[in-house]
């Protein structure tokens, strides 16, 4: 039978430390639906991680293809996004409570897409303020609903069973700092970029960098805002003053800025070859069949997302 990739994630990371679990500052904790393992890693004091899988949601995942991340303080936790099931948020819990009996005070959403927030109702029992882009609540009124219906045939009846749409409480329009005990989380809002709501979190003690999906690694970057603005907020994003980032997909603790790279080139070459299209008056529906193709080899997922980036992209840079 083949290794569920979940736990083939979870192994590897155990081979990679050559020590036991809990050693090597891994909690474990089974997915209800599945034979797989949730495994939540330790990258630095107090600062752990969970690595989602480089693919479409589906029942076979539950919904955990995004990063999570958990940040520990001396009084308190802030969690940074919530997955995408209730059935992964419900083993996030759990793997929380192994590494800390702190109460999680703070849920950051990174934005609105459903592998970030659909689990957000696991934690309300909790008791957490919810935290999130001061455009956060626009983008939940205008997609909550819609996502709520077309994830039952993605994800299934079962595992959309108790999902709802839970908004922020606390937003953030420019900064914020979030103070945990003697942990100070600097969080920002950004512009329009993979969406109109992305919030990073910096915590400047360990120089780990929360930057939710502004940054993919592996998986091919998904545009759900503006080319552009990403594109113009690049340096800023490089500019952050971290040691490692947690992107929102991919590696988990990867060095930072370094780990940037590879999605502005991507960017260049897809605004560089829509450009060429645009000014040669090639049609969209051409255009975006071969723009950024060059970047195929180095990305997960490119012909489930390439062709929807070009279309937004195209329409962008019509109007330059």
């Amino acid at each position: 039978m083949p290794i569920d990739p979940v736990r083939r994630r979870m192994m590897k990371g155990l081979a990679s430390c050559g020590v036991a679990a809990l050693s090597c500052g891994i909690a474990r904790r089974a997915f209800a639906a599945a034979d797989a393992d949730f495994a939540l890693r330790e990258i630095a004091d107090g600062v752990f991680a969970f690595q989602g899988v480089n693919e479409l949601m589906h029942p076979e995942n539950e919904g955990a293809i995004c990063n999570l991340g958990v940040v520990v303080g001396a009084d308190a936790v802030a969690v940074i996004d919530s997955g995408g099931s209730l059935v992964e948020a419900q083993a996030f819990i759990d793997a929380i409570a192994e590494v800390t009996a702190k109460p999680v005070r703070y849920l950051i959403n990174t934005h609105v897409h459903p592998d970030h927030i659909f689990g957000n109702a696991a934690f309300q029992a909790l008791g957490p303020e919810i935290v999130g882009h001061q455009n956060l609540p626009a983008a939940l009124e205008a997609r909550g609903e819609y996502y709520l219906r077309s994830y039952r045939e993605q994800l299934g009846a079962k595992l959309m069973e108790g999902i709802k749409i839970v908004p922020p409480t606390l937003l953030v329009d420019d900064t914020l700092e979030l103070d945990l005990g003697g942990r100070v989380l600097e969080l920002k809002a950004w512009e329009a970029a993979h969406t109109d709501n992305d919030l990073t979190v910096l915590d400047p003690s360990s120089g780990t960098f929360f930057a939710g999906d502004l940054v993919f690694m592996g998986h091919l970057p998904t545009i759900d805002g503006s080319l552009l603005g990403w594109l113009r907020q690049m340096d800023a994003l490089a500019a952050v003053d971290a040691r490692r980032v947690v992107p929102g997909h991919g590696p988990i603790s990867s060095e930072w800025p370094a780990a940037l790279e590879p999605e502005r080139r991507y960017f260049e070459a897809l605004a560089a070859d829509l450009r060429q299209a645009i000014k040669e008056g090639t049609p969209l529906a051409e255009a975006v069949k071969t723009a950024g193709r060059s970047e195929a080899p180095n990305w997960a997922l490119f012909d489930d997302y390439n062709e929807r980036n070009a279309t937004a992209a195209y329409a962008e840079l019509e109007w330059e």
